[in-house]
């Protein structure tokens, strides 16, 4: 999993003077919402690499035919409790292959690691308060042994794997 700093990432939004451009131009790093994006796919070049912002209230689903164009998706966790991002990553993952990087945002705390990592997320953006160390310990908790489940990078149990 790599650790996000929300001021030094890469990707930027295209902001103008009144707020988030409705209609931005294609460059290299840009993060897009996904009214944004709705409005500029048609002439996007498919070689400028894009980033999304994507709603977890959202059908996952409309962004299948653009998935080769998109280079990361960052998924909102409005609360800790809300799941569906997992849901989302998970389909993004096992359903439409998606091998670009999956991001969550939002409230995002070292006790969701384990599953954030299990769904498909690369990447994180924690919440302030949260300890980037505590976080790895989290996720290296199980690395040695693997889970008993399978999960979107091993598919099978843990008891068809020890046989093969």
């Amino acid at each position: 999993m790599k650790f996000i700093n929300a001021t030094t990432c890469q990707w930027k939004h295209a902001i103008g003077e009144d707020g988030p451009k409705p209609d931005p131009d294609p460059a290299p790093n840009r993060l897009l919402s996904l009214e944004q994006w709705h409005a500029v796919r048609a002439h996007w070049p498919k070689d400028v690499p894009v980033a999304i912002e994507f709603p977890n209230d959202a059908d996952i689903h409309q962004l299948a035919p653009d998935l080769e164009r998109i280079a990361l998706i960052v998924l909102d966790f409005p609360k800790w409790t809300d799941g569906r991002a997992y849901s989302q990553a998970h389909i993004l993952r096992s359903r439409f292959k998606f091998t670009g990087a999956i991001r969550a945002r939002g409230e995002v705390l070292v006790d969701m690691m384990q599953l954030l990592a299990r769904t498909g997320f690369d990447e994180a953006v924690m919440r302030g308060d949260q300890s980037q160390a505590a976080a790895q310990k989290a996720l290296d908790l199980f690395a040695p042994v693997g889970f008993y489940q399978g999960d979107v990078g091993e598919t099978r149990p843990w008891f068809q794997r020890s046989a093969a």
